[in-house]
């Protein structure tokens, strides 16, 4: 069996992403050096982004795996080094195309993120459920996404989407953690166990700004930030920073909710966004015969959608009725959704088609760079 060549190991180191970055390693020039003896045996160098780096064990396991299929190679052996300062700066303006001050991506004219601001009245109404699992669905379905845990007071997307380490800092720049392949970030990351968050608004602003520009998202084709209930300051930032942002009212079907969520849909009047639906959550209890309990009554979600279609101009529907479901709970606790730990339950199937209403337009090629250039 002949000796593997060092481009055929770089070929398939290719194909090797940082689990933070989502990019090869190839590419983020962390690939440092590779030897392969005359036995076959072959040494790959790879630098961290940090020393203690985190994702260390999963790059030193993918690099290896990835090494050992190249045919004629024996033995795989990672020597973990990390970047120094010059090198994570070439880093950071590699990734973001310039060593300025950090912007926010999605506010550029050739951006193609779908932005969705999940918005209620009230707390209660398992706004961040819906916003966790239409998450983990679009995922599933192979896109790219993020999630902004904007709840700052009441962050919990970190524990429904099983996040377990904390985000990385490459000088400025922090690299969200991965968890169901979904980037996310949240307050819950830099505080201490459970300690309560009490700011104002002026930091509240900074902290949504720096969650938008310092955090790398890469080419996400969805970011979902879940917001806190109400139309506080988190709101109005939002609609400063991202006025692109489309608005998704979550609601319970009871009367009293209905009215707390069309104040959370109408805010759009004044920030000129646009509310793209209303999703009503717990809408019923499926029962052993089939037939379903209504705990919470019904008709909230249309109600809020008429009023909204009528306070707006536009058109607002209900774009999904979500049953409850006693997994779901559970689910959230475990850290996985459960449109992947029961992909099947009735609950699971209406987010599922919630999430393709909401990314159905393809991103299409406006704004983007094919690549070429004039002869």
């Amino acid at each position: 069996m002949s000796v593997p060549t060092v481009e055929a190991i770089r070929s398939a180191l290719d194909q090797v992403l940082d689990p933070e970055i989502r990019k090869p390693i190839t590419e983020l020039d962390m690939v440092e050096k590779i030897d392969v003896a005359d036995s076959g045996a072959v040494t790959v160098r790879v630098l961290l982004t940090i020393p203690g780096c985190p994702m260390k064990n999963t790059i030193t396991r993918d690099v290896t795996n990835a090494v050992l299929g190249v045919e004629g190679v024996t033995d795989a052996h990672v020597d973990l080094g990390s970047m120094t300062e010059e090198q994570r700066e070439n880093l950071r303006t590699k990734l973001r195309g310039s060593s300025g001050e950090p912007e926010i991506p999605f506010t550029k004219p050739d951006s193609l993120t779908r932005v969705y601001a999940i918005a209620s009245g009230k707390g209660g109404v398992g706004k961040s459920t819906v916003t966790a699992n239409l998450a983990a669905a679009m995922a599933e379905d192979g896109l790219r996404v993020g999630v902004l845990d904007a709840d700052v007071y009441g962050f919990s997307i970190p524990r429904m989407m099983g996040v377990e380490q904390p985000p990385t800092r490459v000088d400025d720049m922090i690299l969200p953690p991965v968890s169901h392949d979904v980037k996310v970030i949240s307050i819950g990351m830099f505080v201490p166990g459970n300690q309560a968050v009490v700011w104002r608004g002026p930091m509240l602003h900074r902290a949504l700004q720096q969650f938008l520009a310092d955090v790398f998202w890469g080419d996400l084709d969805v970011l979902l930030l879940d917001l806190p209930p109400g139309t506080g300051d988190i709101a109005i930032s939002t609609a400063q920073l991202l006025p692109n942002a489309e608005i998704v009212v979550i609601t319970t079907p009871q009367a009293a909710a209905a009215d707390v969520a069309e104040r959370a849909g109408s805010i759009a009047v004044q920030t000129k966004q646009r509310t793209v639906g209303v999703i009503e959550n717990m809408s019923w209890l499926s029962q052993p015969d089939g037939s379903k309990l209504e705990l919470f009554g019904s008709g909230g979600g249309e109600v809020v959608a008429d009023r909204l279609t009528e306070t707006l101009g536009t058109d607002v529907n209900v774009i999904g009725q979500v049953p409850l479901d006693v997994d779901a709970g559970k689910a959230s606790d475990e850290g996985t959704p459960i449109v992947l730990s029961h992909p099947n339950s009735p609950a699971s199937l209406v987010i599922k088609d919630i999430a393709k209403q909401l990314t159905h337009r393809s991103r299409g090629l406006a704004g983007r760079s094919l690549g070429v250039s004039p002869v």
